[in-house]
């Protein structure tokens, strides 16, 4: 479901009160644990994560116009989900992510390529999830995106 609200907050406003909670304590886990010179947009109609072009003006191979892609959050029709493109790219992250996602939870993980998604938000490991966010320097996710796409 993309939203058409072109702020965080006027995103946030718009959901249902449960999701505008949940979502609201994700933003504040990723803003809080997200190394420096990453910046929030709108981005995709949810909430993003992204390398500005001041910091990488290759921008995104999609689109370039747009600025590099990170992390996205956003409430889905049946789920809440946290798109993080780390996990996608680096099976590093992706195992450590696993390992200590058992340890939050004891639930089965709902997981995409990218996509973690919650449709029980009292089981979102917010603290997990900011220190997901934390793993991750703008240079350092630089470095793996263009590994992965001189892969292509």
């Amino acid at each position: 479901m993309r939203s058409k609200a072109t702020k965080p907050e006027e995103y946030i406003e718009s959901l249902p009160a449960d999701r505008k909670e949940a979502i609201s304590e994700l933003r504040k886990v990723i803003l809080k644990k997200l190394p420096k010179g990453f910046k929030e947009v709108m981005s995709y109609g949810m909430l993003g994560y992204v390398i500005p072009h001041s910091l990488y003006p290759d921008g995104y191979h999609c689109n370039p116009a747009l600025p590099l892609p990170f992390i996205n959050i956003a409430s889905q029709k049946n789920f809440i989900a946290i798109y993080h493109m780390g996990i996608y790219a680096d099976k590093k992250l992706l195992a450590w992510f696993t390992k200590e996602y058992s340890r939050y939870n004891k639930t089965k993980l709902d997981m995409g390529k990218s996509c973690l998604r919650f449709k029980n938000i009292d089981q979102i490991p917010f603290e997990l999830i900011g220190e997901l966010a934390s793993k991750i320097t703008p240079q350092e996710w630089i470095k793996v995106y263009e590994s992965q796409m001189k892969k292509r």
